[in-house]
C-alpha cells in the first residue's frame, strides 16, 4: 500500500512512534505487545496562564540604545538592550505532554507476524501480531469529528482479551479517579519562569466492552476476557483565549464522551476518514514504482545515505501534508516546534512558536498544496498577536500598531525574549502577517482580505512610527534590530537594518498597500507605504559576491561562516523579490552566499536551502539536500525531522521544497516543472494550487511534460510558462484546460 509507515518490530523510543491527531488531540502510538503506551497531548496545555511581559524600563533606554548602533558600539547596544528593553520574564511558557494512556497485557508466549502501521490516507495507525494462536488487532484514530482518540481492540477467537487500562500523568498533583467503566485524570499545568500555572485541564476516557468483564483495579481498568473493546478518550482544558482560562474542562470532555459513546465504531471510523480524506485526498503524487516501496520505513531511511529512493521521497511529502493536517485544523491552536507531539513538560526551545523562521516554515506548503483550510490557526494567532502586541509597541517603542519578535506562545506574549543575541528582532510578527496575504493570494477571497485588512495595517503602522533614518545614505532602518540568531564581527547580532528586515518590509509596505487599493480605503496610508518602501535599503552585493546579511559588507568576517540561519536570502524565499529571470546578478550573489553556508546543517535549515536552490532552478543541487534531509541524522525512523532533536518545520520545510521543484507561481507565472531532478524522469502529481486561484496537475515521463491540467477556481487569466515556452489563458471560474507537451499545445 502507497502512503503508509510500517514497521516490523514495537517502538522503543518516542521518535519511532506513530502520530496521529485531529489538530486539537494528539497521540503517539508506541505499538508495544505487553505494555501499550499512548503519550497524550491537548494543544492548549502550555504552563503558566496569561501574564504581561512588558518591560517599564524598555522606552526611556530606546534613544540611547540607537545613539549606541548609530555610533556603532554594537556590545555596548547589546549591553543596554539586555538590561532594559528584554520581556520580564526573559522566557516563555513551555507546551507540556498531558500524560499517558497505558494498557497493560500478562505476558502469554511468543509473538509472531507483527506489524505495526500508519495510514497515511485514513489517518489511522494500526498494530497486528499473532500470539498463542490468536491474531490480535489494534487500530488508533483521534477524529475530527467526534474530538476522541478512539482505541479498538479485537482478536480472532472470543474472550481472548484480557488487559488492564490506566491513565497517568507527570504534572504535579494530577489525579485519576474510577466512575463505573471510566477513568478521570484531573490536574493543573506547570509554573514556569515564575508565572503561576493557571490552567485546569482533564482527561476522560470511557471502555466500550464486548462480553467479558471490567473492574476498578485502584486507579485502573482491568478488563478481563473480552471479545473486543472501544476505548474512547477525550480531553480539553480551561483554556478559552489567551486572556480567558474560565473554561470547564470537565463538562467539555463528558459532553465530548458522552457524544462519541453513543455512536458506533463504524460511524465513528467512517466520520473520522471522511474528515481526514476531505483535505489529504485533492493532492495525488506518485514518482512510480520502486524496490524500496516493499520495506519497513525505517529500513528505509537507514539505507537513503547510500541509494536513492524516489518513492521515499515521495512518501515524506505526503507524511507531511498528513502531520499539518493532524497537527492544525480550524479552531486548534497552529503547529508549533512540534506540531502537537511532545512528550516532556519542558521540551526542547519550549515547543513554541518560534517566527523568526520556524513557525512560518510549517505553513510553506499548506497553500501549494491545498490545504489553506490548515493556515486558519494561523490567522487566528496573528490576529491574536495584533492585540496583545499593541501593548508591547506602545511601552517599549512609544508606536503605534503592533509588534511581535522573535517567539510567541499560547499567551500570546510578543516582546523579546532569551537575550539580544536572539530575540532583539522586531519583525517576527511583520513575517506572519505576510501569511494573510498568502491566503488571499491563493483563495482570492474579498471578505478574507477585509477582516486581513486591519492585521496587515497595524503591522505596517509600527514600522512607520519606528524606522529611523540611517546617516550615510538616507535609509529608513529598523533600529534595535538583528539578523535572526547570527552574530556579526563586532561580537553581537545587534544591528540596525539587517537586509533581511528590508526585505519583508518592502512585502509588508507593498501587500498593505495593495490591499488598501483593493479594498478602495486609506489613499494618504497608501502613500505614506509607497514612500516609506522607497526609502528602505536595497539589496547588496558585497566584495566576495555575495548578498549582504547586513548594511555593512560583515559577512566575510562573521565568526560563523556556515551559520544556519540563512536570513537574508529570505527575498528569494519565501518571498519572490529576488529570482534568475528577473533579478539575475542578485540570483548570482544568493548563489554565492548559499555555497559559502553549505548544504548538511540542523534540519529545517536543511530545508530552506532545499526550497532556496529550488528557486534557483537547480534541480540537482536541490535533489542532493533533498537526499540530507532523508539521511538518517536528520530523519528519525517515523519520519520526523532531526533538528536534532525533533522539530517538525523540517518536515514541512521538505513538502514544501519538493513542490517548488515541480510548480512555483511567485512571479504572476504558473511555472511547470521549473527544477525537476533527473532522478525523478517520470511522475504526476495532482491537486497542487498556484498564486492567483489555480489547480494544477501534472504527468511527466523521460524528464519531459507530457500534460499539465490547469483549473481556475475563481476565473482569472494565467500566464503558464514550461522553460522558454509560454502560454497566456483565459478560463473562467470553474474552467480547466488541458495542455499537452513540451509546446503547451
Amino acid at each position: 500500500m502507497e502512503n503508509r509507515l510500517w514497521y516490523r518490530q514495537p517502538a522503543r523510543e518516542w521518535v519511532e512512534a506513530l502520530p496521529v491527531g485531529n489538530g486539537r488531540l494528539g497521540a503517539m502510538v508506541f505499538g508495544g505487545v505487553e505494555a501499550e503506551r499512548l503519550q497524550l497531548n491537548e494543544d492548549t496545555l502550555y504552563a503558566g496562564g496569561p501574564y504581561d511581559p512588558t518591560h517599564d524600563d524598555a522606552l526611556p533606554a530606546l534613544p540611547e540604545i540607537r545613539r549606541r548602533i548609530a555610533d556603532g558600539k554594537f556590545r555596548e547596544a547589546s549591553q543596554l538592550v539586555g538590561e532594559k528593553f528584554m520581556a520580564r520574564p526573559l522566557r516563555q511558557m513551555p507546551y507540556q505532554t498531558l500524560g499517558n494512556l497505558s494498557l497493560s497485557f500478562a505476558p502469554s508466549g511468543e509473538v509472531t507476524e507483527y506489524e505495526r502501521s500508519l495510514d497515511l490516507e485514513r489517518a489511522i495507525s494500526t498494530v497486528t501480531y499473532r500470539q498463542n494462536g490468536v491474531r490480535f488487532t489494534r487500530e488508533f484514530f483521534v477524529s475530527p469529528v467526534s474530538q476522541t482518540l478512539v482505541v479498538r481492540l479485537t482478536a480472532d477467537k472470543p474472550g481472548a482479551l484480557t488487559f488492564t487500562a490506566g491513565l497517568g500523568s507527570p504534572h504535579r498533583g494530577a489525579n485519576v479517579n474510577v466512575r463505573g467503566s471510566s477513568l478521570v485524570l484531573r490536574g493543573t499545568n506547570g509554573s514556569a519562569n515564575g508565572v503561576a500555572g493557571a490552567l485546569k485541564f482533564v482527561c476522560g476516557l470511557k471502555l466500550k466492552i464486548e462480553g467479558g468483564t471490567v473492574n476498578a483495579v485502584g486507579a485502573a481498568l482491568a478488563v478481563v476476557g473480552t471479545d473486543a473493546v472501544t476505548i474512547l478518550l477525550a480531553a480539553n482544558t480551561s483554556y478559552k483565549r489567551f486572556d480567558d482560562i474560565s473554561g470547564d474542562p470537565e463538562s467539555a470532555a463528558q459532553k465530548t464522551l458522552a457524544s462519541a459513546g453513543r455512536k458506533s465504531l463504524d460511524s465513528l471510523r467512517d466520520a473520522h476518514v471522511k474528515a481526514h480524506q476531505k483535505l489529504f485526498g485533492r493532492v495525488k503524487f506518485s514518482l512510480g514504482k520502486f524496490a524500496g516501496d516493499a520495506l519497513p520505513t525505517d529500513e528505509r531511511v537507514k539505507r537513503a545515505t547510500k541509494r536513492d529512493d524516489p518513492g521515499l521521497a515521495a512518501l515524506y511529502f505526503h507524511y507531511g501534508r498528513y502531520l499539518l493536517i493532524c497537527s492544525s485544523r480550524p479552531g486548534t491552536q497552529p503547529a508549533n516546534l512540534q506540531g502537537i507531539w511532545n512528550d516532556s513538560l519542558t521540551p526542547p526551545w519550549d515547543s513554541k512558536y518560534t517566527i523568526n523562521i520556524n513557525t512560518e516554515m510549517n505553513y510553506w506548503p499548506a497553500e501549494p498544496a491545498n490545504l489553506g483550510e490548515c493556515v486558519e490557526p494561523l490567522i487566528a494567532l496573528v490576529e491574536d498577536l495584533a492585540k496583545s502586541g499593541q501593548k508591547t509597541a506602545r511601552r517599549h517603542y512609544g508606536a503605534s500598531g503592533w509588534v511581535c519578535h522573535h517567539n510567541t506562545d499560547l499567551w500570546r506574549a510578543t516582546a523579546p525574549i532569551d537575550g539580544p543575541n536572539w530575540g532583539m528582532w522586531p519583525l517576527g510578527g511583520a513575517w506572519l502577517a505576510l501569511h494573510l496575504w498568502e491566503r488571499w493570494e491563493f483563495g482570492g477571497d474579498r471578505k478574507f482580505l477585509a477582516r486581513a485588512y486591519p492585521t496587515l495595517k497595524g503591522a505596517a503602522q509600527f514600522f512607520l512610527d519606528t524606522l529611523v533614518t540611517e546617516k550615510t545614505h538616507g535609509w529608513l532602518v529598523t533600529s534595535p534590530s538583528s539578523s535572526p540568531e547570527n552574530t556579526h564581527p563586532h561580537g553581537t547580532s545587534i544591528c540596525a537594518g539587517p537586509t533581511m528586515d528590508n526585505q519583508i518590509l518592502r512585502d509588508l509596505f507593498s501587500r498593505t498597500a495593495q490591499a488598501a487599493e483593493i479594498l478602495g480605503v486609506d489613499p494618504e496610508l497608501r502613500a505614506k507605504l509607497d514612500a516609506a518602501r522607497a526609502k528602505l535599503p536595497p539589496n547588496q552585493i558585497g566584495a566576495q559576491g555575495q548578498l549582504q546579511e547586513w548594511l555593512q559588507d560583515w559577512d566575510a568576517q562573521a565568526p560563523e561562516q556556515q551559520h544556519r540561519h540563512v536570513s537574508h536570502l529570505y527575498g528569494l524565499f519565501p518571498s519572490g523579490q529576488i529570482s534568475v529571470k528577473k533579478t539575475p546578478e542578485l540570483a548570482k550573489a544568493v548563489e554565492k552566499t548559499l555555497n559559502t553556508r553549505g548544504d548538511k546543517t540542523t534540519g529545517w535549515a536543511i530545508a530552506w536551502r532545499l526550497n532556496l536552490w529550488a528557486r534557483l532552478g537547480d534541480g540537482e543541487r536541490a535533489h542532493s539536500i533533498l537526499k540530507l534531509l532523508l539521511d538518517p541524522s536528520r530523519t528519525y525512523p517515523n519520519l520526523f525531522d532531526a533538528h536534532p532533536p525533533f522539530q517538525i518545520d523540517g518536515n514541512f520545510g521538505g513538502a514544501s521544497g519538493m513542490i517548488e521543484l515541480l510548480l512555483q507561481s511567485h512571479e504572476g507565472e504558473i511555472d511547470l516543472l521549473p527544477a525537476l531532478p533527473k532522478a525523478w524522469p517520470d511522475g504526476e502529481i495532482s491537486g497542487l494550487r498556484a498564486r492567483g486561484g489555480f489547480e494544477v496537475d501534472l504527468v511527466w515521463r523521460g524528464g519531459q511534460l507530457v500534460e499539465a491540467r490547469v483549473k481556475s477556481v475563481w476565473g482569472t487569466r494565467a500566464i503558464v510558462r514550461y522553460g522558454e515556452r509560454v502560454r497566456e489563458l483565459r478560463l473562467r471560474r470553474g474552467q480547466s484546460v488541458a495542455l499537452h507537451g513540451v509546446n503547451l499545445a
